[in-house]
């Protein structure tokens, strides 16, 4: 059964290919997918996506429609209806494991998602 409400999707933790040299599409190629599993819309602000090692996203305006996914990148970008961009030039989440935490503005949390290496650098969440 899918789950409901807002939460993690899939990670790519660990793009395809060597890390370094650093480049933006490889910033890019880590990124969680969020679902709206709802009828009505989320405002996004304020809310929060945290790693175990701290790492942080905080969510400016933006409206996460009803059954819609949104895919937050590291990297830089403009931003769309599908897709945000923590705008950052240092990888995001760790290559071996690791956690992500969703959070409401008002702290309340909403959802979890570890993972492992698993040879894909990709996990799903539900």
């Amino acid at each position: 059964m899918h789950q409901s409400g807002l939460h993690f999707g899939a990670v790519q933790f660990d793009g395809p290919g060597t890390d370094l040299p650093r480049t933006n599409s490889k910033l890019n190629a880590e990124y969680v997918d969020l679902h709206n599993n709802t009828g009505q819309a989320v405002q996004m602000r304020g809310y929060t996506v945290k790693t175990t090692a701290g790492a942080l996203y905080t969510f400016p305006a933006f409206t996460l429609a009803a059954w819609k996914t949104v895919r937050l990148k590291n990297g830089q970008g403009s931003n769309t209806a599908a897709t945000v961009f923590r705008k950052r030039d240092t990888f995001w989440f760790n290559n071996s494991s690791g956690s992500l935490t969703l959070t409401a503005p008002g702290g309340a949390k909403k959802d979890t998602c570890a993972w492992k290496a698993n040879g894909r650098g990709y996990t799903t969440c539900h």
